[in-house]
C-alpha cells in the first residue's frame, strides 16, 4: 500500500476530484525522498491548485504532506502503514484542513470532506487493480 500512496504522479488516474498532479522537484534524503508537488482539484466550475512538500519515508512507512501554497489556511496530511496479522496492511490516514476563504469553504467544503473520506477507498481500489489482491488482503 505504501508504494501505491507514494506514487503521487498517478493520483489523477484514480483519486476523487484530482484533475492533475505535477512533481516540481525531488530531493533524495538519507531516509527517503522529499517532493514538491502541485495538485489540481476540481468540482463543477470550481478549480484550485495547491502545493505541498511530500516526505516519503519508505523504511518507516510514513508519508507526510506539508502545505506550502494554495487555497487553504492550513492542510495537514499523514499516512502510516503497518503490517496486519493476515498479511495485509493497516493504513492510518489523517487529513485536516481549513480554507482561507470562508466562501470557498461554504461552496466546496462539504464536497471536499466527502472526497477525502473516500481517499482510503480509492487507494485500496487502486492497489487491487495493480496487484490483483482480494479485498480482504489490502
Amino acid at each position: 500500500m505504501y508504494a501505491v500512496v507514494a506514487d503521487v504522479e498517478r493520483y489523477p488516474e484514480f483519486l476523487p476530484m484530482c484533475t492533475g498532479l505535477t512533481v516540481t522537484s525531488r530531493e533524495a534524503v538519507p531516509d527517503g525522498e522529499n517532493l514538491i508537488a502541485k495538485m489540481s482539484v476540481g468540482y463543477k466550475q470550481i478549480a484550485e491548485t495547491f502545493t505541498t512538500r511530500v516526505q516519503l519515508r519508505p523504511v518507516a512507512l510514513h508519508i507526510d504532506a506539508q502545505y506550502l501554497d494554495g487555497p487553504f489556511k492550513r492542510l495537514d496530511n499523514r499516512w502510516r502503514f503497518d503490517a496486519a496479522a493476515d498479511g495485509g496492511t493497516i493504513v492510518d490516514f489523517y487529513i485536516s484542513y481549513e480554507f482561507k476563504s470562508a466562501m470557498l469553504g461554504l461552496l466546496v467544503g462539504g464536497v471536499f470532506d466527502q472526497a477525502f473520506r473516500k481517499f482510503t477507498e480509492a487507494f485500496e481500489a487502486r492497489a487491487r487493480k495493480i496487484y490483483g489482491a482480494p479485498e480482504s488482503a489490502v
